[in-house]
């Protein structure tokens, strides 16, 4: 039986708030068919701001790069985790996600005081926490964490595609485009491709994998 710690009942907004540092936390590559969920948590300085915060599917290519390394610097820590393909098709992607956010909550070098997440669900943490619907695009913590998160995936797809360039990762990052769906057909599911998926699933039964 699969896990009940993230149920949607958890995920009530909280009514109060807290003093003390806030993270703000997202995640990047829930939909693809293809490689790990990567998640990020990010503490900002309010003493080093940082201009242009935004939902990084809203940033070029080259703007998420030059604000990554920005938050890198000024952040007061940062930390980025993920959960594999593996885990993915254990537990499913929703619980998956879940624990790439607890792993990367844990690996902040300083403990917040309150967690803001992006979306309508929660992991469980041991700190006070929120989500916020859109709030990749309302609170700069989330934002950075989603620029840290989504980077940090981009390059991972990318070395990806360096070792098999016939997929065209470098393209679609693992999303289920036409592209993508044509190479599965022809080459057949890579083992960072999610087998839980329907059209990784539906290749590997057309190839008799």
């Amino acid at each position: 039986m699969r896990s009940k710690k993230f149920l949607r009942a958890e995920q009530a907004r909280l009514a109060w708030d807290v003093p003390g540092l806030v993270a703000g936390v997202d995640e990047a590559g829930r939909g693809p068919l293809a490689g790990p969920v990567v998640a990020a948590a990010v503490i900002l300085d309010d003493h080093k701001p940082i201009k242009g915060l935004a939902d990084s599917k809203k940033l070029t290519a080259l703007r998420r790069e030059k604000l990554f390394d920005e938050i890198r610097a000024k952040a007061l820590c940062c930390s980025v985790a993920l959960a594999t393909v593996e885990e993915i098709d254990r537990l499913n992607i929703l619980q998956a996600t879940m624990l790439a956010m607890q792993r990367a909550v844990k690996g902040l070098r300083l403990k917040p005081a309150k967690v803001l997440v992006d979306g309508n669900r929660l992991p469980v943490l041991d700190v006070v926490a929120e989500a916020i619907v859109s709030g990749d695009a309302l609170v700069q913590a989330i934002s950075a964490a989603s620029i840290l998160a989504k980077v940090t995936r981009d390059r991972m797809l990318d070395e990806l595609h360096a070792q098999h360039p016939l997929y065209g990762f470098d393209r679609h990052k693992g999303y289920g485009t036409a592209q993508h769906l044509a190479a599965l057909r022809k080459h057949g599911p890579l083992p960072a491709h999610r087998r839980s998926f329907a059209p990784v699933a539906q290749a590997m039964q057309e190839r008799g994998a």
